[in-house]
């Protein structure tokens, strides 16, 4: 799924926020991505999300050369993937269903199909009782819950998650987990990047460590 060779990321002259990482993450497989802050954790999510070109180095997802896409293809393979941010990144004046439901807008979903696949992910992450809230009347765990929903509305093949549960407590945390388990039991890739490793250690998953830009554990 998942296939990096020799990647390096240099900011300016010889800062390496990546330095020769090689790794492997196989389809349907849940791989934790650890390391202390600065450790390079989000800059390869950042690369394997198309947001930055590597320096150096080979990034292939799902047979897809990253570093060869043009623009167009940049965003049909956005179109695979589901991502989730640490802040959550919900739009405060739209719904909690408009906020999931806009994914599948921008991909030019018909309307009926956009509202019945809506209604089902907001099911599934137990917040269809919560469709006509807004953001900011949710708790962190929802708001996160929400985030997760609206990473997977259009099918994606591959989630990314970038730090999901930095700013809940450990009990929520661990509800958050449990459902990128139950994403990743439906067969969908899953690499979430967390520095906690007592979170890593409960859920019993393959980490991947990196120490300033390197991988230091695969």
């Amino acid at each position: 799924m998942i296939e990096i060779e020799g990647l390096s990321k240099l900011y300016g002259r010889d800062v390496f926020a990546l330095d020769d990482v090689t790794l492997r993450v196989e389809k349907g497989e849940f791989v934790f991505l650890t390391g202390a802050s600065g450790a390079g954790k989000s800059t390869l999510l950042r690369i394997l999300l198309c947001q930055e070109q590597p320096t150096s180095g080979r990034v292939v997802v799902g047979g897809r050369d990253l570093t060869q896409l043009g623009r167009s293809h940049v965003q049909a393979y956005r179109r695979t993937i589901g991502f989730v941010f640490q802040d959550f990144k919900l739009v405060p004046a739209k719904t909690v269903f408009e906020n999931v439901m806009f994914a599948l807008r921008i991909l030019g979903v018909p309307d009926v199909q956009q509202r019945r696949r809506t209604f089902q992910v907001l099911k599934w992450v137990g917040l269809q009782h919560r469709a006509n809230a807004y953001p900011l009347e949710l708790s962190g765990g929802e708001q996160q819950r929400v985030a997760i929903a609206r990473a997977l509305v259009n099918e994606p093949s591959l989630v990314l998650a970038d730090e999901p549960t930095g700013n809940l407590d450990p009990d929520l945390a661990l509800d958050i987990m449990n459902l990128f388990r139950e994403i990743n039991g439906v067969g969908t890739t899953v690499l979430v990047a967390t520095h906690d490793r007592e979170l890593i250690r409960h859920v019993g998953r393959r980490y991947v460590t990196l120490e300033r830009g390197r991988v230091t554990t695969a």
